[in-house]
């Protein structure tokens, strides 16, 4: 796959974009969020409005799939979810559809100090068992769009096998292929449900210790609820973790998948990181070792 992946994007860039589409926009104060992540560059528009384009060629499927998914799925859920204002076209210096979103305020959970973590676990379960409930329709399945989320971990047997040879002294390979193994034969054989394809803490909102949003669908379809499940393991520990599971009537195969999506993103991640003292790889090693463990 060509890596076209623009690593940064002007803001003039964005003004010139917003005044050329939108010119009843043009004089509102633009600036980037202090987070902006991987597959979008994201500014803030006015005081209640966000702008998200996309920052390689593969991103681009999910903002018109945001466009028609995302005004019915919120008729649904009982926490708020992106809302789409405009859609950005192409011109000849940005070449991807991009959208515009009312700003929906709240803390990242990766910010939230939470005295009552269980509460606040049983909490983000409870988000995304109300997606689950929502009727799936013709909703998009699996595929490139969402890289293969609600799908089978199999399009990932390459990366994650080539991912432990390169980790072999580091972790235990042995018992990490084992996991493997089992997550790669269990199925899905219930009807699909909706997934939100990135459910992790990041892109969960809270206010006064409650959930009050969840944002970025871009990688959402309807499949298998078990890539959704990794953050037990990833925001989770102990009561908080088993009270998060416990909020699920999800068959054992189902967390063995889990672990595995789980799995599968720590392992690439560990190899991605060069620094093998970097803080970050030792917290990712933590969480390999905690997956194989629980």
């Amino acid at each position: 796959m060509v890596d076209d992946r623009l690593q940064n994007l002007p803001i003039s860039t964005v003004k010139a974009l917003i005044g050329e589409q939108f010119p009843e926009w043009r004089n509102l104060t633009l600036k980037p969020v202090r987070l902006s992540g991987w597959d979008n560059h994201t500014f803030h528009l006015g005081e209640d409005m966000l702008v998200r384009l996309p920052s390689a060629s593969r991103y681009e499927p999910q903002v018109e799939k945001e466009h028609e998914w995302l005004p019915k799925l919120s008729k649904h859920l009982s926490y708020k979810i992106p809302e789409p204002v405009a859609l950005g076209k192409p011109n000849s210096y940005y070449p991807w559809h991009w959208s515009v979103y009312k700003w929906i305020g709240g803390k990242s959970l990766n910010f939230l100090e939470q005295e009552d973590v269980q509460v606040l676990a049983a909490d983000v379960a409870h988000r995304l068992i109300e997606l689950h409930q929502v009727p799936f329709e013709s909703g998009p399945t699996p595929g490139a769009h969402n890289f293969y989320r609600g799908a089978g971990l199999s399009v990932y047997n390459s990366e994650t096998r080539a991912a432990l040879k390169k980790l072999t002294g580091i972790i235990d390979v042995k018992l990490a292929g084992s996991l493997w193994d089992q997550a790669l034969q269990s199925k899905w054989g219930e009807k699909p449900l909706w997934v939100h394809g990135d459910y992790s803490a990041g892109n969960i909102l809270a206010e006064n210790g409650r959930i009050i949003a969840v944002i970025d669908f871009g990688c959402m379809g309807i499949g298998d609820p078990a890539c959704d499940l990794v953050i037990a393991w990833t925001a989770f520990t102990g009561d908080a973790r088993r009270k998060f599971k416990e909020s699920f009537s999800f068959d054992l195969d189902t967390w063995v998948r889990a672990k595995g999506w789980a799995l599968w993103k720590a392992l690439i991640t560990l190899v991605s990181i060069e620094e093998a003292s970097s803080q970050r790889f030792i917290k990712l090693e933590g969480l390999v070792e905690d997956i194989l463990a629980d």
